[in-house]
């Protein structure tokens, strides 16, 4: 069986990335197709893979600026020629579950969330706090054109399986499709709950201003 792996970029070690390398243990000999990638900036098991990437590679700057060619990201991950494979499991927060099956082939896509900076997210994102009156106007026109590419590409996919229930809530209410959940691995082994409290509180996450770091502080 011919598996491809689609993840949307491979430019650091985050939450999806520890995913994606749980799936390039199960499919090892799978083809990974990305946007964008970034040589020493993910792991060992992934870098292993026969990496295929896109026309974005090759813009300038792509491997610190990427998030700006947004609105070509579409084009380039419908430009991969999947043609040959028996199964596709796309890894997906943004743009990987919009690929283009050959006929016959399953697509399965494991999703971390919709595109937050076009659905649930967007104010937060390009509210009159952090973009200009002009540079809204422009993204709104953007955004507009990524949402119903969004829901166009979710009838692409044959089956959804998202991260949590929350997620699965997100994609009935965008996509109108159903999600079975599946957690995402946690390596248990490498920590454990301790009986003590101290008098402080923990947060592990990226900066990212949906996370609301500064709320939490």
């Amino acid at each position: 069986m011919r598996v491809a792996i689609i993840h949307d970029w491979l430019t650091g070690m985050r939450g999806g990335e520890k995913c994606l390398e749980v799936f390039c243990g199960l499919f090892p000999r799978a083809d990974l197709f990305t946007l964008v990638y970034v040589k020493g900036s993910v792991s060992a098991t992934i870098e292993e893979m026969n990496i295929k990437t896109s026309f974005i590679q090759g813009l300038p700057f792509s491997g610190k600026k990427y998030r700006n060619y947004l609105p070509l990201f579409p084009l380039a991950i419908e430009c991969f020629n999947l043609k040959g494979y028996d199964l596709i499991l796309s890894s997906s927060h943004c743009v990987a579950k919009g690929v283009i099956p050959p006929p016959g082939c399953c697509h399965i896509a494991y999703v971390y969330s919709p595109m937050r900076y076009v659905w649930d997210m967007y104010f937060d994102y390009f509210g009159s706090h952090r973009v200009g009156r002009f540079g809204r106007i422009l993204i709104s026109f953007l955004a507009n054109y990524l949402r119903i590419w969004d829901v166009t590409s979710s009838h692409r996919v044959d089956y959804f399986i998202a991260i949590s229930a929350h997620v699965a809530n997100r994609i009935k209410k965008y996509y109108h499709r159903d999600a079975q959940v599946i957690h995402p691995p946690v390596e248990t082994e490498r920590f454990k709950v301790s009986g003590e409290r101290e008098d402080f509180y923990l947060i592990v996450s990226a900066l990212a201003p949906y996370k609301r770091i500064d709320l939490a502080i």
